[in-house]
């Protein structure tokens, strides 16, 4: 199940942000921080990871996700594996993989990708999402993100012109299905479309009741 989420950011933080990461000694080669396969198809720049300035945009980042709460709905966060920050120019790209099943020690269930520049200023880039039935394109508005499982193969087409920079992460979730992440979303969903009456009371309560059951039953 994939999600979008947008403004994870008001307008002047998110500009303070991708201006914050205009800086080309922020970034380094991105194979340093591939797994063994990946390392093979990846050519793109990556955020160094002990630089003050991508820690603080790191910790922006963080914070966002944490409070937002389709993000929260939606990947039951447990923990976040790592979030990075990766630029790619004219030529550069990233080959078909598929994301290391653990990082940091823990267990990658989704990944996100939030998008920082214009899609207007840059051609190519699309991030390709392999489904089983066929491949889905995604290249979204500045300070959009996009949340999909971890089990999918993906990759970065090209850039042609101009620069792509977005942020990439990963999350272990409490519930490491899928399906019951989908099921537990649903809920959140109808209680969300419930008006909080008195006259929908007992309806709300039902449908609080078996989504704090299924977590009892699936969360880990």
């Amino acid at each position: 199940m994939m999600f979008y989420i947008d403004q994870l950011f008001d307008e002047a933080t998110l500009d303070a942000l991708c201006d914050s990461l205009n800086d080309d000694s922020l970034f380094e080669d991105g194979k340093k921080t591939a797994g063994r396969t990946a390392k093979k198809v990846k050519n793109n720049l990556q955020g160094r990871g002990d630089d003050t300035v991508i820690k603080g945009a790191r910790a922006l980042l963080e914070k966002a996700l944490r409070k937002h709460p389709i993000f929260n709905a939606a990947a039951l966060p447990k923990q976040f594996a790592k979030i990075m920050f990766n630029r790619y120019s004219d030529g550069m790209h990233y080959g078909t993989h598929i994301d290391e099943p653990f990082i940091g020690g823990a267990r990658t269930d989704l990944s996100f990708t939030l998008f920082l520049s214009d899609p207007g200023s840059y051609d190519g880039g699309e991030l390709v999402l392999c489904e089983h039935d066929g491949d889905e394109e995604v290249k979204l508005p500045k300070g959009t993100l996009v949340l999909y499982p971890s089990t999918t193969l993906h990759h970065i087409k090209p850039v042609t012109r101009g620069q792509r920079l977005a942020a990439v992460g990963w999350v272990q979730s409490r519930v490491r299905s899928s399906e019951q992440r989908a099921v537990l979303f649903d809920l959140f969903h109808a209680l969300a479309q419930l008006p909080d009456t008195a006259d929908n009371q007992n309806a709300r309560l039902s449908l609080l009741k078996a989504r704090a059951n299924l977590m009892r039953l699936w969360a880990e």
